[in-house]
């Protein structure tokens, strides 16, 4: 007699698969709550840094003001520059030889947490709402814009942030914004923020961002195509800012803002740029920046109307300065953006100051650090 083995019946099978999808199903349920657990401890966590968080970057924000207002006080330096230490600078003996030299711009220890400050003056960049014509119409043509386009764009710039009711010739007002689907208004006060110039007529996306733009679409009125791509030097956020005295400082503005004043070539903001620098042109303990704005003159090669130019539209001070101040607590970090204007060394005033970005997990504080 033969022993005979039969196979599993259907029934068995399909329960079998019944339950390893339940099994399965029952898993991803469970790590789905895991998951969610685990997410809702970070939030409480992060909730309850809250206070510490803003009262961090608010003391950033007040280093920052200490800071500058050491930076204005100290003998011999009449100026700011790049090479001082609110720049990230090595500093020049004025401020390695005084209180500065205990200040330590990057992760200097507040409490339990610690902050890091970036201080960014707004005089490197020209004032886009106080700019001339004849710097506008400068900009666009060393950024490379084509020349039919330059009047339309400096004259539309010019009617957004000044008032009345009447374009300019080549400018726009409401007439043409509330055409535009969507429609929008013509701001005709000064910006609040550089990005406003995507808004503007005749700015487009390369324009504002500099180098090109596939399938760049002109605004309504253009001919262009939308299959060019035009491309430029720079852009204008590189180059103007909604904040400032008004003046560039010869000391901070990069070779690009430089050839934004009438007679300055990249040869002439090269070596302007090159003497400031000093001889080993890294903004090192040799750097020999402007004392004044006729001290210019020393960088060799500058024309007589760049001179006058330089002497119209520049300064060797700056007087706005943007403070990006990121703090950490515990495992949160958080970034904070700070305007302050420098008026004297013992009156410096936080015109704003706001969040930056959303909480995010930070890396552990670091052992060393400067105490508060």
């Amino acid at each position: 007699m033969k022993l005979q083995i039969c196979p599993p019946s259907r029934t068995h099978s399909f329960a079998l698969i019944v339950a390893l999808l339940a099994i399965f199903v029952l898993s991803a349920l469970a790590a789905e709550l895991w998951y969610s657990m685990q997410v809702d401890m970070k939030l409480a966590g992060q909730s309850n840094n809250e206070p510490q968080l803003l009262w961090l970057g608010r003391s950033g924000v007040e280093l920052a003001r200490y800071v500058l207002g050491q930076e204005a006080n100290i003998p011999g330096e009449p100026y700011d520059a790049l090479n001082q230490l609110w720049a990230g600078g090595m500093g020049g003996p004025g401020e390695t030889n005084g209180v500065l030299t205990s200040i330590q711009l990057d992760h200097f220890q507040i409490g339990e947490g610690w902050v890091s400050l970036k201080i960014i003056d707004e005089e490197r960049y020209a004032n886009i709402n106080t700019a001339a014509p004849q710097l506008l119409n400068q900009t666009l043509t060393t950024m490379g814009v084509d020349a039919n386009d330059i009047p339309v764009v400096s004259d539309s710039i010019l009617d957004w942030v000044q008032p009345g009711d009447n374009p300019r010739l080549s400018g726009a007002k409401n007439s043409y914004y509330q055409s535009l689907d969507p429609p929008y208004y013509c701001k005709e006060a000064p910006m609040d923020d550089i990005s406003e110039l995507l808004l503007v007529k005749g700015v487009t996306k390369a324009m504002y961002d500099g180098g090109s733009q596939q399938n760049s679409i002109a605004p309504k009125g253009f001919n262009r195509s939308p299959f060019q791509a035009p491309s430029y030097t720079f852009g204008l956020k590189e180059v103007f800012t909604p904040f400032s005295d008004g003046k560039i400082n010869i000391n901070t503005a990069d070779a690009n803002v430089l050839q934004l004043i009438p007679g300055v070539d990249e040869t002439t903001a090269e070596a302007i740029i090159k003497t400031r620098e000093g001889p080993n042109g890294d903004n090192g303990p040799d750097a020999t920046p402007y004392s004044s704005v006729g001290d210019v003159q020393r960088a060799g090669g500058v024309s007589a109307e760049a001179t006058q130019n330089i002497g119209q539209y520049c300064d060797v001070r700056s007087h706005t300065f943007q403070v990006q101040v990121t703090v950490h607590y515990g495992n949160s970090s958080r970034e904070y953006i700070a305007i302050v204007w420098r008026n004297t060394p013992t009156d410096i005033r936080v015109v704003s100051f706001y969040w930056a970005h959303p909480l995010v997990t930070a890396p552990a504080m670091p052992d060393s650090g400067n105490g508060s």
